[in-house]
């Protein structure tokens, strides 16, 4: 009887497992979602980096680079200088140019596990001299001339600058990079038995490692010190996880953010996600769980909870690489361990059941246990939709569109780069679709750019310069979404061509109006599929996919713009994000202002209308600031004063996404001397 009913435990428990990864999926995404969003930010990286001539390197890292988008997480990424480099004895320095490169050697005699004193060797003038004490550089003081010199408007977390540029929140950590693995290391190599396999140790082992400003609390030189970052490895280790490895750090994640964390401030929280890597790196090394597979989820995250739960009673978590550097020793003790313990303990004494408690896998555990005999599908292909999946890969194509094309110079630089990658790389699918869009968006900038660098050519020259910028926004619509025609509508009503814009503006609504166009992640999934169900993406996209119209604000597009542009610009703000009917209608007001003031009036009605009463579908809550500044830019230009006076007030009222307040109370003065003296 009790091996019947240990049986009967054994199977509802496995179905718990399987409900439960197939939520993970549904939250985390499935196996091929992950693999997109890292194939689409290695291109993009690429792309920064090949295009950018300055000696400053970037690499995200973080849960956005490990393939996670989970809501709240921020970007992080890591910055370096690549004229400098840290080696670990002097010996190594035969393997650099001394009058090219910065040589900076790593003094660990009187510091921790996993921190290191960095000495400078060779005479630096990118090194500001405030860092530099006795040639020792100083990761408090270089960790904060980097937040107020090159990350202003940011505050110090750990090591990094945070701070919001647009809709996105930022962590930033300027570092020095190592072409060689810290000797303090090798015992990981050693241990690599197993897990990862050896050539991808070796490929970790040769890409050596990062330092992030920042020193251990307890250490000896704490303002002196920097961490060795394995940031690096750590990627290339979580590309080599099996799905279901992946969903369950993406469990303990959830875990910590719903359960553990919830409720407390920053200061607060004891655990935190790298804790959560850590003890999946170890458990898996180890070779602890035989199994990997759905059917066992539940069970690969108890073992991993366990392991947490021992290194709090002992107050010891090995760093995976360096396991002499105790991850708790800082901050994991005393009173605050115990409660932890305790708080841990209660989960333990619960047992699997606690996790009932995490609202976003809560309903996949009851559906098992309401219905005890449902058969669970894990086939991956059968959890989301053609339609789900197109959704997910154009909002990350949207969010790595970011190659800065403001000179001339630029707009070739970015265009070749593209072109030497699609010649040189075996690219996936996506990564195509990926580098169609770039193209479109660099062959807009690249148009409005030769427009204003030939305005004051003589009349042949500017003539030619026209056609081929209308060349090129001609054939970056062809490449790009729906909304990529407004980049030939403006650039028609910059150049008077206000009938023409007008023509263009028309084919847009008609083509906006279609029930399966996607905007902002929205889309009716059945209506999508029905209308482009086995078109290639290219074919999406043209034909199904429209996005918030970015400008940026180093580009002169529409007149009207050019305050808000430019106060943003004081603000340190890239661009404006303009939701593309508000686009729409400003163009078609400005354009009918010219040869139809019954026209004007019509489109000025229709964008009042929608931003008044619009809820979210087409002006998302994050774009009101930048749409009603539009509105009241409509209404003072066809002579409304007292609307487009409220309109400025609502604007700002609004969430200050785009940081033009300074523009909008310039215009409300304006306004009210003219409102006064009329």
């Amino acid at each position: 009887m009790d091996s019947i009913r240990s049986s009967q435990i054994e199977i509802a428990i496995q179905r718990i497992s399987e409900s439960v990864f197939v939520g993970l999926c549904r939250k985390v995404g499935t196996s091929e979602l992950v693999a997109m969003r890292r194939d689409l930010v290695d291109i993009s990286e690429m792309i920064h980096s090949q295009a950018t001539k300055s000696n400053t390197r970037k690499m995200e890292n973080g849960s956005r680079r490990e393939g996670f988008r989970l809501e709240g997480s921020d970007v992080d990424v890591m910055f370096w200088q690549n004229n400098h480099r840290v080696i670990w004895e002097l010996s190594q320095s035969q393997y650099y140019n001394t009058h090219r490169q910065t040589l900076i050697l790593c003094d660990c005699s009187d510091s921790p596990p996993g921190y290191t004193l960095l000495f400078l060797l060779t005479p630096n003038v990118d090194i500001p001299r405030a860092c530099v004490i006795m040639n020792y550089v100083s990761s408090s003081r270089y960790r904060e001339i980097m937040r107020t010199e090159v990350v202003p408007d940011s505050t110090l977390n750990g090591p990094c600058a945070s701070g919001t540029l647009g809709p996105i929140n930022y962590d930033h950590a300027h570092s020095f990079v190592s072409n060689f693995w810290p000797p303090s290391a090798s015992s990981w190599i050693e241990r690599c038995h197993s897990w990862p396999q050896p050539h991808v140790v070796d490929d970790i082992v040769k890409n050596g490692c990062h330092f992030v400003a920042i020193g251990h609390r307890l250490g000896n030189h704490e303002d002196l010190e920097w961490r060795i970052s394995f940031s690096q490895a750590e990627q290339k280790l979580m590309h080599v996880m099996n799905h279901c490895q992946f969903l369950t750090y993406g469990l303990l994640k959830l875990f910590l953010t719903e359960i553990i964390n919830k409720g407390l401030g920053d200061d607060d929280k004891l655990l935190c996600s790298y804790h959560m890597k850590t003890a999946v790196f170890w458990v898996i090394q180890q070779n602890t769980i035989p199994h990997w597979c759905p059917q066992n989820l539940l069970g690969c995250f108890w073992v991993c909870f366990k392991l947490i739960f021992k290194w709090v009673y002992e107050g010891i978590c090995p760093n995976f690489f360096i396991p002499e550097n105790n991850m708790f020793l800082s901050k994991i003790h005393g009173e605050a361990q115990h409660q932890l313990f305790i708080r841990l303990y209660c989960l333990y004494e619960k047992g699997i059941a606690f996790l009932l408690d995490i609202p976003s896998i809560r309903s996949y555990i009851i559906h098992v246990l309401l219905n005890p005999r449902l058969s669970i599908c894990t086939d991956e292909h059968t959890l989301i939709s053609e339609a789900e999946f197109d959704v997910h890969l154009f909002q990350e194509i949207n969010f790595c569109d970011t190659l800065s094309s403001i000179t001339l110079q630029d707009c070739m630089s970015n265009l070749n780069t593209i072109e030497q990658i699609i010649d040189l790389l075996l690219l996936t699918q996506c990564q195509v679709i990926m580098l169609q869009k770039l193209t479109s968006s660099v062959l807009q900038k690249t148009a409005f750019v030769i427009h204003i660098e030939t305005r004051t050519y003589k009349n042949k020259l500017r003539y030619r310069a026209d056609i081929l910028s209308c060349h090129m926004l001609k054939l970056a619509a062809k490449f790009g979404y729906i909304t990529d025609m407004l980049y030939i509508a403006m650039y028609n009503y910059e150049t008077l061509r206000y009938m023409k814009a007008l023509s263009i503006i028309e084919k847009i609504k008609v083509n906006l109006a279609q029930p399966y166009v996607i905007y902002e992640s929205k889309v009716d999934t059945e209506i999508y599929t029905e209308a482009v169900r086995g078109q290639s993406w290219s074919t999406k996209m043209r034909q199904a996919v429209s996005e918030t119209i970015k400008l940026d604000n180093d580009i002169s597009y529409i007149r009207e713009l050019i305050r808000e542009q430019k106060c943003a610009l004081q603000n340190n703000g890239n661009d404006l994000y303009v939701p593309p009917f508000i686009l729409l209608y400003m163009l078609e007001i400005l354009c009918y202002r010219h040869v139809d003031t019954i026209g004007a009036q019509r489109a000025l009605n229709d964008l009042n209308t929608l931003v008044h009463y619009d809820q979210g579908w087409r002006i998302p809550s994050r774009y009101r600031d930048i749409s009603w500044q539009i509105l009241g830019i409509c209404q003072e230009v066809t002579g409304n004063l007292q609307a487009a006076l409220y309109s400025y007030q609502q604007s700002l009222r609004e969430n200050p996404l785009h940081e033009i307040q300074t523009a909008t109370i310039h215009r409300i003065v304006i306004l009210m001397y003219r409102l006064y003296f009329s």
